[in-house]
């Protein structure tokens, strides 16, 4: 995707995304809508997964440089629906999500109908701000108290 392409505010949507998704620690995962509420639109799960539906490929000609953001460096794997389910992504795309899944150690069943789900109580990964956030939230926390402390 290059930056061309999309509108500055379409662009800063992926950027987010993938800057989000990045931050899912190995072996965990999580959700297209939690993945869109840290980032600031719960209302936007399904744009989390066209996202990851337009994630490139990094290149393999060594003659060019591979995008910014791609399947290489953004570990789309580690991001299913909220039930647990892996969506089907056309032929044999569920079961090679469930593979990038189990190399990461990720447990992946089967149920009777055949969908691959990931057990969320066990690899779920939800935490209330993205971590690269989390000294934010705090330091912004203490001045606002540090603030309330002076005006009283």
């Amino acid at each position: 995707m290059a930056r061309g392409e999309r509108s500055e505010e379409v662009w800063a949507w992926y950027e987010a995304v993938y800057e989000a998704i990045q931050e899912i620690p190995h072996g965990r995962v999580t959700s297209y809508g939690h993945i869109a509420r840290l980032v600031g639109k719960p209302e936007r799960p399904r744009q989390v997964g066209v996202c990851l539906k337009n994630l490139p490929s990094p290149s393999t000609d060594p003659s060019k440089t591979s995008p910014r953001w791609n399947s290489g460096n953004v570990p789309w794997q580690r991001v299913i629906s909220a039930s647990g389910r892996i969506s089907p992504r056309g032929p044999s795309g569920a079961s090679r999500h469930a593979a990038a899944l189990r190399a990461e150690n990720v447990e992946v069943n089967q149920g009777a109908m055949g969908e691959l789900t990931v057990d969320l109580g066990r690899f779920g990964w939800f935490p209330d701000v993205l971590p690269s956030e989390a000294g934010l939230v705090e330091s912004s926390d203490e001045e606002n108290e540090e603030e309330a402390a002076y005006h009283t």
